[in-house]
């Protein structure tokens, strides 16, 4: 008798479900379980772990069946928080956006929050306007990639490649210096001495660190650059095309080089064209150096040898940290600079120089 009732409540329940969400409570009810326990597996609490894991897997397995979706709104409410964040980026691309948003996206997700992503293209007034359109979508913190930061904001902030001392913001940046020295200390032992450097835009907030870290370790090592043997990246396009225009404005200056250190992968791969256009073989007579080390790299031709920069992880850092800050776990006062170490990638763009 009592498992016929059984069944007929069952398929009470999930004719309710077909009709609207099932609530916690009913979703408890059916299996017997508090309503709090429900709410702590699923939300993976830190109590979660007591919880022994044949009764997880029952949680699980019956929010599945008669798809229980928590009431977002409610909760929101109760707890007066979003679990929100806003993300601006310079632009969404194949390349070193992609790759920092993979990590924040990874990290947001097994918290359980979501994001807003917006990309400012480098206008001044979106860089400016965007942070108070996400204040007005109550979002509790922003992530800014390669965005300067101007002025102090009433939400915690970190900023990804950001070199602005505001406070409220933590900056997640790459040691320079110590990227410099892999990539010209490789070139050195290679025999190359005659380097030129294509700087990045001026917009872009690694440009001076990277350029002025490049310049004093050169001098370090005895390898001082030429003026005319640097150029900068013109434009605000994410393609290939501003390396490559810049590396024609360096072969019609006429001064010779025998390796080429690129702002970003993206515009070592223009280089190499621009060089095989006017007849010069990579890496027979130009070695090529890149920096950041996105996907294509390795898929080039030649792979290209690279600065590593671990965008990924660059991400998922300035994630965990904004959410330590937002939940007030972050040390007080929370860190106003987090440093990656880089990684050299030895591909087939560099090689030992041939003298003639």
């Amino acid at each position: 008798m009592s498992r016929s009732k059984n069944n007929g409540e069952n398929r009470n329940l999930i004719t309710s479900t077909e009709e609207r969400p099932i609530s916690l409570k009913k979703l408890a009810a059916h299996l017997n379980l508090s309503p709090a326990t429900l709410s702590i597996v699923l939300n993976d609490s830190a109590a979660a772990s007591a919880i022994p894991q044949d009764t997880k897997d029952r949680i699980f397995d019956a929010a599945r069946k008669f798809n229980y979706r928590p009431n977002f709104i409610a909760r929101s409410l109760k707890a007066q928080r979003t679990y929100t964040l806003g993300v601006i980026v310079p632009e969404l691309s194949d390349g070193y956006s992609a790759m920092v948003l993979s990590g924040v996206e990874d990290y947001l997700l097994q918290e359980g929050y979501f994001y807003f992503v917006a990309s400012h293209r480098h206008r001044p007034e979106l860089i400016e306007r965007y942070p108070r359109f996400f204040l007005e979508r109550c979002v509790e913190g922003l992530i800014a990639v390669d965005t300067p930061q101007r002025q102090r904001s009433p939400l915690p902030v970190v900023s990804i490649s950001g070199h602005d001392k505001i406070p409220g913001v933590t900056n997640i940046t790459l040691n320079h210096e110590r990227a410099a020295e892999l990539a010209l200390e490789h070139l050195r032992d290679l025999g190359h001495h005659r380097l030129a450097v294509i700087k990045g835009q001026e917009f872009s907030s690694d440009t001076e660190v990277r350029w002025r870290s490049i310049r004093d370790v050169a001098i370090k090592l005895n390898m001082p650059i030429d003026d005319q043997l640097v150029t900068q990246l013109e434009g605000d396009s994410p393609s290939p095309e501003t390396g490559y225009l810049a590396t024609r404005m360096l072969i019609e200056r006429k001064q010779k080089f025998s390796a080429l250190f690129a702002f970003n992968d993206i515009s070592a791969i223009g280089a190499i064209r621009a060089l095989r256009e006017s007849g010069l073989r990579v890496p027979e007579d130009i070695s090529v150096i890149g920096f950041d080390d996105v996907y294509a790299a390795a898929f080039q031709n030649p792979a290209l040898t690279t600065i590593r920069q671990p965008l990924y992880q660059m991400g998922k850092l300035a994630a965990e940290h904004l959410l330590k800050r937002i939940a007030g776990k972050s040390e007080f006062p929370y860190p106003q600079v987090v440093t990656v170490e880089p990684e050299l990638v030895i591909r087939q763009s560099t090689q030992k120089r041939i003298t003639k």
